[in-house]
């Protein structure tokens, strides 16, 4: 080939280059768009048929996309407003394309693009949050939006705690029962089937959760259906829970083996899981603790999952830990302790997440009492009581029970009362300021922020374990 060419010369390299088919840069273009609004933010996502430049500016509630060389797709239809979205129109100008997103009053913006993963191609993400809750984006990656600082001025915590405690929002909890249609799970000597006592026994504790003030219940499975595993921790973080609890009935060879455990993620879980969100683009794009590790390099992103999976392990542990003790009071054990293991289930980086296996359905006397309507009751209460003694001590902040416990130590009288008025309260309760907790922090390191003892802190917080839950509020005591 070189000596033909070097035989041609230039006309024959021209005529030769006349010959070649062309190919022009591609444009890409907005295939389609699609809006998720959840409590705590709402996501925009434009699927692209292939990578693009944009740009990102706005103008008071108007939010602009400037992609360069694009256009919209035959049949492009615009989502109808939900959320913090309230509609969208397009301008094309120039070879650029221009959308334009109506947020509602307020609302920051935070955007990035994905490449293709999966059944997904690339896509153009938009997220809007409420007002002050994230950084407004300024169209470069890298951006930490929704992280805040880790603590706030006296005036500033007042007025924060008040808004945070005003809504007073149910804590979610998702309650999975195992197995599930063509999965039958283990069976009893009696031929009794797991998923069926799964099943009776998360419905049970669904039923108690909502009977809570301040609690609200979310079924993975309703029926005798069957849900892959991973999908079962996604639907929890797709309803925002705030915990994760998957029930189970244990088996053992030898039907001698009897008493309920209670489990949580293993270090090995732990780590291998960490490795799987920093090299899957579609897990990093999703939002871990309200921050998207998209656009982080890997040493931010690995720190940030890192403390986010610290803080969650450490959760479940109190959990389980609470709902072992109770399950202790309604009968045998299998051992005194939380263990722990790396089932696929209890892998969610950023929901606290546990399993308990109620019985030994191998054991002929247990699987008689997991049949047992009145036993599955009472096991659901027991577990109950440990969710809720958890909730109790570390309250997520702006829930029912963030407001109790800021009525019990005195800084709040009402639901109602305005937030100018909470200075005078903190000094009538002897608490000098609010503090809420970031991911990482432990009472240690915020007792020694203040100048107080961890002691002082858990009296005036009235806490019965060192376990602290990121978001929460903590009054900070004088002296």
């Amino acid at each position: 080939m070189t000596r033909t060419l070097a035989r041609l010369g230039n006309l024959g390299l021209v005529a030769l280059a006349a010959a070649l088919p062309l190919c022009p840069a591609q444009a890409a273009d907005v295939q389609a768009a699609r809006v998720w609004a959840g409590p705590e933010y709402t996501r925009v996502v434009f699927d692209l048929s292939g990578p693009v430049h944009y740009k990102l500016s706005r103008d008071g509630d108007t939010i602009a996309l400037d992609l360069d060389g694009s256009g919209l797709a035959r049949g492009f239809d615009v989502p109808a407003a939900q959320g913090l979205y309230q509609g969208l129109e397009s301008d094309k100008a120039g070879g650029e394309l221009r959308l334009l997103t109506r947020a509602t009053d307020g609302a920051q913006s935070k955007s990035f693009l994905l490449k293709p993963s999966g059944e997904h191609g690339y896509r153009l993400v938009l997220d809007l949050y409420p007002g002050g809750d994230a950084s407004a984006d300024d169209g470069k990656p890298g951006a930490l939006a929704g992280i805040k600082p880790t603590h706030n001025s006296v005036g500033a915590g007042a007025k924060q705690a008040a808004a945070l405690l005003g809504g007073e929002r149910k804590v979610i909890v998702a309650v999975d029962a195992g197995h599930g249609g063509v999965d039958p799970g283990a069976h009893g000597p009696s031929g009794t089937q797991e998923k069926d006592v799964t099943l009776a026994v998360a419905r049970a504790l669904a039923d108690e959760i909502n009977k809570q003030p301040g609690m609200k219940a979310v079924l993975t499975r309703d029926g005798d259906s069957f849900i892959p595993l991973k999908r079962r921790y996604q639907i929890a973080r797709e309803q925002n829970a705030d915990m994760f609890v998957s029930i189970h009935a244990d088996s053992f060879r030898s039907g001698d083996a009897k008493g309920s455990s209670v489990w949580v993620l293993s270090p090995r879980g732990k780590t291998s899981e960490a490795a799987r969100w920093l090299a899957d683009r579609e897990n990093r794009a999703d939002l871990i603790g309200g921050v998207s590790l998209d656009d982080k390099d890997d040493s931010l992103a690995a720190v940030l999952l890192d403390l986010q999976q610290g803080y969650a392990i450490q959760a479940s542990d109190a959990i389980a830990g609470n709902v072992l003790k109770a399950l202790a009071k309604l009968g045998p054990t299998h051992r005194g302790y939380v263990e722990h293991a790396n089932f696929v289930v209890l892998r969610s980086p950023d929901v606290p997440s546990i399993l308990v296996e109620t019985a030994f359905i191998s054991n002929p006397t247990e699987e008689r009492k997991l049949r047992d309507p009145k036993h599955q009751r009472k096991l659901a209460e027991a577990v109950m009581g440990g969710v809720r003694n958890y909730f109790e001590a570390t309250p997520p902040p702006g829930t029912w029970f963030a407001a109790q416990a800021m009525r019990r130590n005195g800084t709040l009288a009402s639901t109602a009362r305005p937030a100018t008025s909470m200075a005078s309260a903190r000094a009538d309760a002897n608490v000098r300021d609010l503090h809420r907790v970031e991911r990482g922090e432990n009472l240690g390191s915020i007792a020694r922020h203040y100048g107080v003892s961890v002691r002082a802190l858990k009296s005036a917080n009235r806490m019965s374990s060192d376990a602290l839950q990121a978001g929460a509020v903590l009054a900070i005591p004088a002296g």
